[in-house]
Formats: structure tokens, C-alpha cells, sequence
């Protein structure tokens, strides 16, 4: 069976998109939109795919596809994935999920009713080390969870000046800031470690609203977070802090660490290990590789690497007529986007909020 699909963006779907999909037999890429058109052919032109598009309402009129990609601003996921699955299309959408729960819940509603394979962009599922913390804590290697810790601060925001003008990154209107961009993997990632949330307390900030453009110097204002932090009790009992920030000005990476009745699991980014110990014993290096970061073609990182084996688990379901069995679906989308409002209840508040 060869599949015909199409991808709506051309930003981080020319990273991980592009060429994971190209890795799959009998993937055929039929078409591209993005906003610039110059940028659609551009990168169409790379992949070798014989239709681009501004306007991606005309790329699905005119071509009759099995699989679209949604690699956009988060404003558009609802309104692209629910036009791409009354097209007769399975739609991998990337996260946030959606600007709001209601709209998560009609995207989940309208695949299921209508029998599409739907999978959320949270590729870190399918990372061996991120997939081995889930085996270890399911059989019991650290006892019962205590407390996870999780880290994460960059300087990409930090410098008034390092985004344009527009950033939509950097607009809440348009479904931007820290928590969807990031935040929205921890939550997924907690989830996929320890179960479902059951109530959440934190706060949403902007640290640095007043901007200047990095390439004219004129000054924006930018209305989403770069800032949170938040404190969550897992159903299991398990408590979670988290705290993620774009706006240091040195970067000391993500870093996890998981504290159970019998041992500690940590992983860090920077140099991707994954390690392991038991009461009485030191740290060990257990960590597991990526196969698919051999093949040709594919960028380097664990989020364009961890993608491939995303579309590999979306083409075969798919093929078999099936709704995938390892990854995020719609109904994680939804599940994270409830937490994400909690939060922003909470912070808005100043309480705790129940999920």
C-alpha cells in the first residue's frame, strides 16, 4: 500500500517531518503548503515533493491524501486537523494539541467518529532511553515514585533582542509561549512515566514582554510565557515539580530526576544518559541508543531522531488499519491540553486546580 501524504509547514517539518517520512517504503510526499509560498517550494524542491502551496485549504481540495502532517502555529491545528480529516486523511498533529481543551476535544471527537489514525507530536515516547525510565518504573527497579524533578532552562528567549518582530513563538494569540512549546512534553512524559495527573498548582510568566526586533531594532511586545513553574500530584500519589525557562542567559539543558522508594533514575540532555541506582549501589550507566539515528538523512537531536519511529508506528497503523499502539493519539492531546488549561487556571487563581 503506498501512502500519499501531504504537510502543511515548513519549519520544523523540514527538520523532522520530511525526513522521517522519507525514510518509509511507499511514502509517497504529494504535496507542501506553508504561508510564504517561497518557503513551500523551497523546501519542496529539497524533498522532491511536485506540489507546493500558500494556501493549505487549497492543497487538500486539490489532492486526495491518506496521512497530513501539521507542523504549524497552534492557533491553525484545530481548524487544519479537522478540515484534513473530513478529507479522508489520518492526521499527525504537533503539540500543543490545540489552543484550548473544547477545541482538542472536537479534533479527538471528529478522528474517532470518523475512524482516522490521529497521533500528537511527542516524539520523546519513542526515545530508548524516555521509553526505558517507562519499563523501569512499570517492573518496579526504584519501588514506589516519591518525587520527580524536572529542569529545563535555555537562553533562546533571554536576549531582548533574539526574536523577530511577530515571533509567533512569542504571541499568545497565536498559541505560543513555554508551556505549549515545552512544557507540553513534560506533561506528556510524566503521563507516559507515571499515569494520569489528578490536581496541579503553578504559575505562568512573562519575564521579558518588552522586545526588539533582531534584525531592525524595533520594539514588539511579546504577550506568551517564557517562564513557569509548577508543582503536580500524580493519581499514584507521586508528587512532580517542574520548572522551564527560556529567559536564563547561560543554558544548563533538561534535566529529569526520578526519586523512588528503592533507587533514582536521571537523565540530562547534554550528554543523553540514562542512569540508574538501587539502595546500596552507585550509579550506573544504562542507557540504550537509537538505531534510527544511523539512517541516512535524518538530522541529529533526539527530537528529529525520536520522530522517526513516530511515522513509522503512524504508516503502520495505517497499513493495518489499526490505531497505533506505542505513542501519543488525540486522546493524549486532550488529556495534556486539560492540564495545560488547569494550569493556567491555577496561575490565574493562585490555587491549586484538580484535573
Amino acid at each position: 500500500m503506498t501512502i500519499r501524504a501531504a504537510v502543511i509547514g515548513a519549519s520544523f517539518a523540514k527538520a523532522a517531518y520530511l525526513p522521517a517520512l522519507r525514510t518509509i517504503p511507499d511514502v509517497e510526499l504529494v504535496a507542501l503548503s506553508s504561508a510564504r509560498i517561497e518557503n513551500a517550494r523551497g523546501v519542496a524542491g529539497e524533498f522532491n515533493i511536485p506540489n507546493a502551496y500558500a494556501d493549505w485549504r487549497e492543497m487538500l481540495d486539490k489532492h486526495a491524501v491518506d496521512l497530513v502532517g501539521i507542523a504549524t502555529p497552534t492557533v491553525y491545528h484545530a481548524p487544519m486537523a479537522l478540515a484534513a480529516l473530513e478529507a479522508g486523511a489520518h492526521v499527525i498533529c504537533e503539540k500543543p494539541m490545540a489552543m484550548n481543551s473544547d477545541e482538542s476535544r472536537q479534533m479527538l471527537e471528529k478522528a474517532e467518529s470518523l475512524g482516522r489514525v490521529h497521533m500528537i507530536g511527542h516524539e520523546l515516547r519513542f526515545n530508548p532511553n524516555r521509553r526505558k525510565i517507562q519499563r523501569l518504573i512499570a517492573e518496579g527497579a526504584i519501588g514506589s515514585i516519591q518525587h520527580v524533578n524536572i529542569v529545563n532552562i535555555s537562553n533562546t528567549w533571554g536576549d531582548p533582542a533574539s526574536r523577530p518582530e511577530g515571533d509567533w513563538w512569542s504571541l499568545a494569540e497565536m498559541g505560543g509561549g513555554r508551556l505549549g512549546a515545552n512544557g507540553s512534553h513534560q506533561l506528556d512524559l510524566l503521563r507516559f512515566w507515571l499515569g494520569d495527573l489528578g490536581a496541579i498548582s503553578g504559575q505562568i510568566a512573562t519575564r521579558v514582554p518588552d522586545r526588539r526586533d533582531k534584525n531592525t531594532g524595533a520594539a514588539w511586545t511579546a504577550t506568551a510565557d517564557d517562564q513557569l513553574s509548577f508543582t503536580a500530584e500524580m493519581q499514584s500519589g507521586a508528587l512532580a515539580s517542574v520548572f522551564l525557562s527560556g529567559v536564563a542567559r547561560h543554558t544548563i539543558g533538561n534535566h529529569v530526576q526520578i526519586f523512588g522508594s528503592e533507587g533514582t533514575i536521571k537523565l540530562s540532555d547534554g550528554e543523553e544518559k540514562l542512569w540508574l541506582a538501587r539502595v546500596g549501589e552507585d550509579f550506573q550507566d544504562v542507557s540504550e541508543s537509537d538505531p534510527n539515528a544511523a539512517l541516512p538523512g535524518i538530522g541529529k537531536g533526539i527530537w528529529n531522531v525520536s520522530f522517526v519511529a513516530l511515522i513509522q508506528e503512524a504508516t503502520a497503523a495505517i497499513r493495518e488499519s489499526r490505531q497505533p499502539k506505542q505513542g501519543a493519539t488525540f486522546a493524549d492531546g486532550l488529556k495534556c491540553q486539560i492540564v495545560m488549561d488547569a494550569l493556567r487556571q491555577s496561575s490565574a487563581e493562585r490555587r491549586w486546580i484538580t484535573v
